[in-house]
């Protein structure tokens, strides 16, 4: 028994040595090789890696064979192949590339011989190996066997530390309840991570730091695990912080040749995601490397006992701050970062795996690791159809615009980054991989900066912003990063915005075309065809003006120069109350810009030029899209010599309402240190403590005051007597008593007769013989001119002039060069032309002297009568201007400018809309629904007017609603400037100034608006005015210069038909290159059903993050949530996230079900606090 003992364990030890020898002959001695070529492969996979794995095929002179879901019908790798068929025909989108039957059915039936599966999808399956050898055809990969044991991560581990390489500690099988996650927790502790047992690519894979999070992630890793390889078995690790992730690339053949081809850095991850990746590993002791190749080569050596591996596979492993590795799995296949392996190597690794599989060994492939060596660096960014700034949520749409970045050293690896291309909510976010190759990192980052900053990727969001921040960040040029990287860095969110200018406005141009105006127009003149003739400007800096004398002198010294001129001195109101009179303040700032250098140049000797505040700050933004403040300063650039009055409505601003004090004052100051020299203080009532609190506002902000008195009745009248001259001297006394610097006579109807000019002047001048005056009119009757000379002749420093009546050209004793206003005129005379649709004479063909009865101002003439028109009244503007008259009388006989002439405005409209008589008014005031300004303004929310409100008409109005007791503004509490500022940046980012703060405060919803619209159409202020208002015709080209030495030159080719969606097709030749933008047909889309939208500004609406797919609703309508609480999960790009609730409250309705298809901000539910 013993001899037989001796010799059956002798015979083992022979067997044992024979296998040893075996295996070193085969790493060692020549093969009989068996090889057996490709004549066609198919690629069970989509997008850049079936394009891949055809390039290489078509290199190699071997046929290719693509497959498509019905969802990838225009994806570009079906026709890259030489065939291409569907496959899961009635299959959801993923589930079409997991149809293992229809697959293998499509290679039977078109003699393919051999299949490559790519990444993600059946590349890890082991039955899908076992299938296509089953069926006779060659799986481009490892043997069914060897998949199943390493895409098992389990088993893996286990083979790991037979060949006494070391693991995280983890579950020994996959765990089949949420109980045995619990059991490992208690074991070791938190932090913890769960991954896919069957796959990889981040899917399935979430850490849970806290008890209070596992189930939620439980069901998570386990649903998207499910959803992205068709089984959602998970297994358990303990999580180890700030690691390194390395991997080393292997590559074996049917012979049991094994090389490594270095490693790879692939820390740079997110949702443990690889975003960058790096090889070979900066700053990797030498030591630590050759420890890790050694491992993955002898794990690799381990299966072949076994199972005969071969092709290629990556060995991954993470990297504590120790230096200590850990394995953690195998990918048996192609890794969507093989591409920098190849690069520093110069081994292609597809055409390895083909030629391995045909039979050939490595080293007949000239593949020896004595020869394997490393040249350089190399860099891959994934760039994705991720938002970084909404927590990388996946972007769906149309590709509008794709221009890549190329040049040496640059690889590009993509399949649908091409214009038009559709990016669907079904698959990965992967646009494109870019390859940077260089001598060092330093040099590949540079070139990869480059490459990205030459993309131009635009109708969806990429991560190309984040890429270029990670790509400048030390810590990642130094190499010294870890998995933590993104995480700890949050500068990295610091993203410069894409200003996709000339794309936007396409979009804007297509929106007219489609739509017509953005803006409304009152009635249906066309802009003129004729563009304006700028005249010629000197070279050089213009004249020193009067702005000189004040910034030297400051406010009081400036005063007293105008005091001292000798001569009438005038303030061109062509920028900004002309227009407003005449054009209904739609002059933009496009066409104000082309004049302004003239005017410098010109009228260097003007008092002023008033250009700014009043009703132009709102409809700026309102209904010229574009910043008040950006025009201010660009005139303040183009004339910096002549100084710039600005309308300051006393306590309301430039707004309708009041304000917190320190809401004026802060107005004031941004006013003035964006160039505002002069601010002329009004009142609607000229109710003194609103004026008072706006002439300290301007004094504050170190501008010069010039109060003004709203003018209206006739102080050469004896029998109107309640705005008498000595009203306004007494009004005059406490504002030269308050220090302005100057004072001003606001007449706003053009009420002021010549006679009156000179009384009420002369009388003033005899009060305040070292004040100046400076007066205002309209020129409504005709009269404007006589006047204004009469104003002069009584002792007037300045008066209010513009191209248009009350006009320079009368004014031809003020040392201004007439042919140089011949000039001017002329520009301003065409350039009229081009706002023909607001054009006053379009409804008011000449000068009315019914104002004196009336007394409409010129400001709200036009206005009111475009306002007629557009309620239907146009035919009853006669019957407007009575029941002005009986309305103004109904409100106690107003001084009337904004806001309180829109106050009698909205009356007059109402009565007659009502057919109501003044008497009938009265009689039925406690009854009727009057307009809501009327109510504001006998509440008291303006003012108090002078003589009090009318008794018994306020009271019966009012009935019981409250009251405001003294100036509107004093009980306000102040306004926190910073609270606002983040609020704003919460919303649109941090590229908020503090002009848009004080846009905001001034006017929230216009400023929210006009938000959105720059953030679709970006600024259009570049835009001729005609293209801004009536857009291009059919095959009209012209040119828009976006900013010095940037020429866009655009044609507009053609307007599609409707389509499902309620879209139109609109084409244009942007720069030579054919461009089109799909716009939204607003009056189609009104017969058309669409899932509503969640807006922005209300709370408690609940809009979907990101295109994708309902997996579940977490709530029912009723329930109470709390701030934070899950309400649903989406499901997009196989990436489930988790909608929790903003606010705690109700569930008021819910709009969405399970499986309903979402597209970005569509409104999933409401909550009601």
């Amino acid at each position: 028994i013993l001899a037989y003992a001796i010799i059956r364990s002798a015979l083992g030890l022979l067997a044992i040595r024979r296998v040893w020898s075996m295996t070193r002959s085969a790493h060692t001695a020549p093969q009989t090789l068996e090889y057996k070529p490709i004549k066609k492969v198919m690629v069970a996979n989509r997008g850049e890696i079936a394009i891949r794995v055809f390039r290489a095929c078509t290199e190699l002179g071997i046929r290719t064979v693509a497959i498509y879901s019905e969802q990838d019908t225009g994806q570009m790798h079906r026709q890259k192949a030489d065939e291409a068929y569907l496959i899961g025909k009635g299959l959801p989108p993923v589930a079409a590339y997991l149809h293992i039957p229809d697959i293998i059915k499509v290679a039977k039936e078109n003699d393919v011989d051999a299949i490559h599966p790519g990444y993600g999808f059946l590349s890890e399956r082991a039955d899908f190996a076992q299938a296509c050898v089953d069926a006779g055809v060659r799986f481009i990969g490892p043997t069914p066997d060897v998949v199943r044991k390493m895409g098992d991560k389990v088993e893996a581990r286990s083979i790991a530390i037979s060949a006494g390489i070391p693991v995280v500690p983890g579950t020994d099988a996959p765990i089949s309840s949420l109980q045995e996650a619990q059991e490992f927790s208690n074991s070791y502790g938190f932090p913890i991570i769960f991954k896919a047992a069957y796959g990889g690519g981040g899917r399935g894979m979430r850490v849970v730091r806290e008890y209070e999070e596992l189930e939620e992630n439980y069901q998570r890793a386990y649903s998207e695990a499910l959803a992205a390889f068709g089984n959602g078995a998970l297994f358990v690790e303990k999580f180890i912080e700030k690691p390194r992730h390395i991997e080393v690339q292997i590559l074996g053949d049917k012979y049991g040749n094994v090389i490594h081809l270095y490693e790879r850095d692939c820390s740079i991850q997110r949702r443990h995601q690889k975003v960058v990746e790096i090889a070979p590993a900066t700053q990797l002791d030498p030591h630590l490397r050759d420890r890790l190749t050694a491992d993955s080569v002898n794990l690799a050596r381990q299966h072949w006992l076994f199972s005969k591996p071969y092709n290629a596979g990556t060995v991954e492993f993470l990297v504590d701050k120790h230096g200590k590795h850990y394995f953690i799995e195998v990918n048996s296949r192609l890794q969507v970062e093989h591409t920098v392996t190849e690069e520093i190597t110069d081994v292609d690794l597809v055409h390895s795996q083909l030629r391995v599989c045909e039979g050939r060994s490595l080293p007949e492939l000239g593949l020896k690791q004595d020869k394997i060596r490393i040249n350089g660096y190399a860099i891959q960014c994934r760039v994705t159809t991720e938002d970084p700034a909404r927590g990388f949520q996946p972007d769906t749409g149309r590709l509008e615009v794709f221009r890549s970045g190329e040049g040496m050293g640059i690889r590009l690896d993509s399949a649908s980054a091409f214009q038009g291309a559709v990016i669907s909510p079904h698959y990965d976010s992967l646009l494109v991989k870019v390859i940077a190759s260089g001598k060092d990192l330093p040099a590949a980052s540079a070139k990869m900066s480059r490459a990205l900053a030459e993309f131009r990727v635009r109708g969806v969001k990429t991560n190309i912003p984040f890429l270029q921040n990670v790509l400048s960040n030390n810590q990642f040029l130094n190499g010294t990063v870890d998995t933590q990287f993104i995480d700890e860095n949050p500068d990295l969110f610091n993203l410069k915005p894409v200003q996709n200018r000339a794309q936007k406005l396409l979009h804007y141009l297509g929106h007219v075309m489609v739509n017509g105006p953005t803006t409304p127009i009152p009635v249906k003149a066309k802009p003129s065809p004729i563009d304006p003739v700028i005249p010629p400007v000197p070279l050089g800096e213009p004249p020193v003006g009067f702005r000189d004398v004040l910034l030297r002198e400051g406010p009081d010294g400036f005063a007293k120069a105008v005091r001292a001129h000798q001569g009438l001195l005038l303030m061109d109101t062509t920028f900004r109350d002309a227009h407003q009179s005449l054009l209904a303040t739609r002059v933009r700032t496009h066409d104000l810009k082309r004049i302004a250098p003239f005017v410098a140049h010109s009228f260097s000797n003007l008092f002023s030029v008033e250009n700014w505040g009043g009703a132009t700050f709102d409809v700026a933004m309102r209904f010229l899209c574009e910043c008040p403040w950006k025009r201010l300063q660009e005139l303040r650039a183009l004339m910096p010599n002549v100084p710039f009055q600005m309308l300051l409505r006393g306590a309301n601003a430039v707004g309708y309402t009041n304000y917190p004090d320190n809401a004026v004052f802060k107005f004031c100051e941004v006013a003035k240190e964006n160039g505002m020299d002069i601010f002329r203080v009004f009142d609607s009532l000229n109710y003194l403590p609103n004026m008072l609190l706006g002439m300290e506002a301007a004094g504050a902000a170190g501008g010069v005051v010039e109060a003004a008195i709203s003018y209206t009745g006739d102080v050469s009248d004896p029998t109107r007597q309640k705005y008498s001259l000595d009203y306004y001297l007494k009004l005059a006394d406490e504002l030269v008593k308050a220090g302005t610097h100057i004072l001003c006579i606001k007449d706003m109807a053009g009420l002021l007769k010549p006679d009156s000019g000179r009384l009420l002047v002369g009388a003033l001048r005899d009060r305040f013989p070292n004040v100046p005056i400076h007066v205002h009119t309209h020129d409504t009757a005709g009269a404007g001119v006589a006047a204004m000379l009469a104003c002069a002749e009584a002792g007037a420093d300045i008066v209010d002039v513009a191209t248009i009546c009350p006009t320079m050209g009368h004014c031809v004793t003020c040392r201004i060069s007439l042919e140089k206003v011949f000039d001017y005129s002329e520009y301003w005379e065409v350039t009229r032309g081009l706002y023909a649709p607001f054009d006053c004479t379009a409804t008011m063909k000449s000068g009315n002297a019914d104002v004196y009865e009336n007394e409409i101002p010129g400001g709200q003439y036009t206005n009111l009568h475009f306002q007629a028109h557009s309620m239907g009244l146009g035919n009853k503007f006669k019957e407007v201007k009575k029941a002005y008259v009986e309305a103004n009388k109904l409100l106690g006989d107003l001084i009337k400018v904004t806001p309180s002439s829109k106050i009698v405005g909205d009356l007059a409209q109402f009565m007659v809309q009502n057919a109501l008589t003044r008497a009938e008014v009265e009689e039925r005031a406690d009854e009727l629904s009057f307009p809501l300004s009327v109510v504001e303004f006998l509440q008291g929310h303006i003012g108090i007017p002078h003589g009090g409100f009318p008794e018994p008409f306020r009271s019966k109005v009012l009935k019981s609603l409250p009251r405001v007791e003294g100036r509107p503004g004093a009980s306000l509490p102040p306004m926190d400037f910073q609270v606002l500022e983040k609020q704003l940046r919460d919303a649109h980012g941090d590229e908020i100034t503090p002009e848009d703060v004080m846009s905001a405060a001034m006017y929230p919803k216009v400023f929210q608006e006009f938000k959105e619209f720059t953030r679709t159409f970006g600024p259009v202020d570049c835009l001729d005015t005609r293209l801004f208002l009536d857009g291009p015709k059919i095959a009209e080209e012209f040119e828009v210069e976006l900013e010095r030495g940037k020429t866009l030159h655009i044609k507009a080719l053609a307007l599609g038909d409707l389509n499902k969606a309620g879209q139109r097709e609109v084409f244009f030749e942007l720069n030579g290159q054919l461009r089109s933008v799909l716009v939204k047909d607003t009056v189609a889309t009104k017969e058309m059903h669409f899932h509503p939208k969640a807006l922005k500004d209300v709370r408690g609406q609940i809009g979907a993050p990101m295109p994708g797919k309902v997996v579940e609703v977490k709530v029912k309508q009723g329930q109470q949530v709390e701030k934070g609480q899950p309400l649903c999960v989406l499901s997009a790009m196989k990436m489930e996230t988790v909608v929790n609730s903003p606010l705690s409250g109700t569930v008021a309705k819910i709009y969405v079900t399970a499986d309903s298809t979402l597209e970005g901000d569509d409104l999933i539910l409401e909550i009601t606090e």
